[in-house]
């Protein structure tokens, strides 16, 4: 992909080291607790001394969430008040696209992630998930698919495919990301809606509020899906708070990050048919610092996460990297953090995290994270005036 020309008037070019601070000297939130295996959580800190260019490609976007690359090298990036835009190779910035279904806008909902198969050259077609008004003042998840124009302006043969029920009167913990597995099938990632009443619901299996769900990409429960005694046919795993990164790893299976409550943010690899304990069972403890349930950390028959983090990096958009750019970066996990205002990457050993890096450290709120055709990764900050940002080795 070819380098992007940048408008002189929005864009910002600048190195910074990539060595961070011992982030891992803050005391936990749960001082209590203990993870339940060794490098569960505080895995040794990188110093891998690479120092990043950055480069802001577009700025002016209101609180972007999502963005997937096109075969052209543009960017479909949606904004969380309902627009979805495309971002041209050269920096410009479409008109918002027409067709779109209408968003429930408030407080963390909007329209959120956005995604595309390899055959989108062939096909147009696009997939994104958003709040859906559902009224009396009720909303939920849902995901909706369409073909996209040729001139790139609006939606075609607007469908949705999938609505998580039950709706609910609240503005927060809607997820949600969308990634395909290799059988072809869309995995939905959704939150718990966050009250004390529906978060109970993450453990209900007849309902979709903390759930990570596989569909059929035109809608219903995808073939080889779990089959889960009265669950509904959707659930791949439950027993999730709010689950706003995912991505397929190098082995084909779905890697995700939640939001948890005051500590205990969590990396699982989701497994089908199986519980991931939210809100029985998690690390952390509420905002008023009081014990979540009954304060377990484990129990019989729920899944540990892989890895924890308390306090919290607030995680949102991830991505493993597969590029030539970052050599010494192959296989890593890289992730947004919100809180820590930092992109975290995480070495792994097969399931196991082995070391942790945060890099541009007050760069502002990372929202998603991805990987170009060139191997530079690319940010969305999510702020009133959020940015997409293109980072590469500073030569």
């Amino acid at each position: 992909m070819p380098r992007f020309a940048i408008l002189a008037a929005f864009a910002t070019l600048f190195t910074v080291p990539a060595a961070a601070q011992d982030f891992n000297a803050a005391p936990p939130n749960a001082a209590g607790q203990l993870p339940a295996f060794d490098g569960q959580t505080r895995a040794p800190v990188l110093l891998d001394g690479i120092a990043l260019a950055t480069e802001t490609v577009v700025s002016r976007l209101e609180h972007p969430w999502g963005m997937d690359q096109l075969p052209d090298g543009s960017w479909l990036v949606t904004e969380r008040p309902g627009r979805m835009r495309l971002i041209g190779p050269d920096g410009s910035r479409s008109a918002p696209i027409d067709g779109l279904p209408e968003v429930f806008s408030g407080g963390q909902g909007g329209l959120l992630d956005v995604a595309v198969r390899e055959d989108f050259a062939e096909t147009r077609r696009v997939w994104w998930s958003f709040a859906e008004p559902r009224g009396g003042g009720t909303n939920a998840t849902a995901v909706a698919t369409g073909l996209l124009s040729p001139d790139a302006t609006r939606m075609d043969e607007v469908a949705v495919i999938f609505r998580q029920e039950p709706a609910w009167d609240s503005s927060a913990h809607f997820g949600s990301r969308l990634v395909f597995d290799r059988d072809g099938a869309l995995f939905v990632t959704t939150g718990e809606r966050a009250k004390s009443e529906p978060r109970a619901l993450a453990q209900d299996v007849t309902t979709h509020l903390g759930k990570v769900l596989r569909i059929d990409p035109m809608g219903g429960p995808a073939a080889g899906n779990p089959e889960i005694p009265g669950g509904r046919p959707e659930i791949w795993s439950w027993g999730h708070r709010n689950m706003q990164g995912a991505t397929l790893g190098p082995d084909g299976a779905l890697w995700t990050v939640e939001h948890g409550p005051r500590g205990g943010d969590e990396l699982n690899r989701p497994e089908p048919g199986r519980n991931y304990g939210w809100p029985v069972v998690t690390y952390g403890q509420e905002y008023s610092g009081a014990p979540v349930g009954e304060g377990r950390t484990a129990a019989e028959g729920i899944e540990q996460p892989l890895y924890y983090w308390d306090p919290v990096i607030a995680p949102s958009g991830m991505v493993f990297y597969d590029g030539e750019m970052f050599p010494d970066w192959q296989g890593s996990l890289l992730i947004g953090g919100l809180a820590s205002q930092a992109l975290v990457r995480l070495e792994l050993d097969g399931p196991k995290v082995t070391g942790e890096a945060r890099y541009l450290q007050g760069m502002g709120r990372i929202r998603d994270v991805d990987i170009a055709a060139d191997g530079a990764v690319m940010l969305l900050t999510d702020a009133r005036r959020g940015a997409l940002i293109r980072v590469t080795p500073a030569e």
